[in-house]
C-alpha cells in the first residue's frame, strides 16, 4: 500500500471526497442566499411563523405540540421526543416568506410523527447506531488499515455504511415533510401565490444540503471501500 494512503493524498480524495465537498459547500451558499433574499421578504398576511406553525398543527389535531423558540440561525427542527417545534431566533418572530416555510416544514415532520409515516419512523430507530457511526467508522478503518487488519477496515466501511443509509433513508423525509408544508400553505391560503413560490424556492434550496450531504456520505463510503481492496492486494 502506497503511504499517501496514509494521509489522505490519493486519487479517491480527488476524484470522489473533493467534488462532494465542493457540491456541498455549493450546497450551502444556495440555501444561505436564497433564505437571506426571502427572509427580507414579508408576508401580506403579517402573521408570524410561530403563529402559523400554531395554526397548521392546530389544523392537523396536533394541538399537544409545542412551538418554541431555540437559539441560533437556521436550527430550526421537530423532536419527536419531547413533541416540540422548535424554530429559531430569526424565524420565531419573522413574518418573512422564508420564516413561514421554514416554519411550515418542521410541522410537517410533526404531521409524519403523528401519521407514523414510514421512512421517518426507521430514520428515527437507525439514529442510535449512525451516531456511533458518526463518530467511530473512520477512525477504526484507519487503524485496521495502519494494522493491516481486515476485520477493522470492514467493520469501519459497515459503521460508515450506516451512516450513509441515515443519509439516503433522510431524503424521502425531507421532501415530504416540503410537500406537506407547501401544500398546507396553499390549502390554507397562508402565503399568496407569488409568495408560496419564494417560500418553494427556500424548502427546494434547502433540500439540496441533504442531497449534497448523501453525495458526500456516497463518496467518502466508496473512497473506503477502494482503499481498503487496495490493501488487500498488496
Amino acid at each position: 500500500m502506497p503511504m499517501n494512503y496514509y494521509y489522505g493524498f490519493d486519487y479517491t480524495w480527488y476524484l470522489l471526497v473533493l467534488p462532494a465537498f465542493l457540491l456541498a459547500l455549493w450546497a450551502q451558499l444556495r440555501v444561505k442566499t436564497t433564505y437571506a433574499k426571502y427572509s427580507k421578504i414579508r408576508s401580506v398576511r403579517g402573521r408570524t411563523a410561530a403563529e402559523v406553525a400554531r395554526q397548521i398543527l392546530n389544523d392537523h389535531g396536533l394541538t399537544y405540540v409545542r412551538v418554541d423558540q431555540i437559539a441560533g440561525e437556521l436550527t430550526d427542527n421537530y423532536d419527536p421526543r419531547t413533541n416540540v417545534v422548535h424554530l429559531s431566533q430569526g424565524v420565531y418572530n419573522s413574518t418573512s416568506i422564508a420564516a413561514i416555510g421554514v416554519a411550515a416544514h418542521e410541522c410537517g415532520h410533526a404531521v409524519q410523527h403523528a401519521e407514523e409515516y414510514g421512512p421517518l419512523r426507521l430514520r428515527s430507530a437507525i439514529i442510535p447506531v449512525t451516531n456511533i457511526g458518526s463518530s467511530l467508522s473512520i477512525p477504526i478503518f484507519f487503524v485496521g488499515l495502519l494494522l493491516n487488519f481486515t476485520l477493522l477496515m470492514s467493520i469501519g466501511i459497515l459503521l460508515f455504511g450506516l451512516v450513509t443509509l441515515f443519509q439516503l433513508i433522510t431524503l424521502p423525509v425531507e421532501f415530504n415533510a416540503s410537500r406537506r408544508a407547501l401544500a398546507t400553505i396553499e390549502e390554507r391560503g397562508l402565503l399568496t401565490d407569488d409568495e408560496a413560490r419564494g417560500a418553494r424556492r427556500v424548502l427546494s434550496a434547502a433540500a439540496l444540503t441533504y442531497v449534497a450531504a448523501l453525495a458526500s456520505s456516497l463518496a467518502q463510503l466508496l473512497r473506503l471501500v477502494i482503499i481498503s481492496r487496495g490493501r488487500n492486494r498488496d
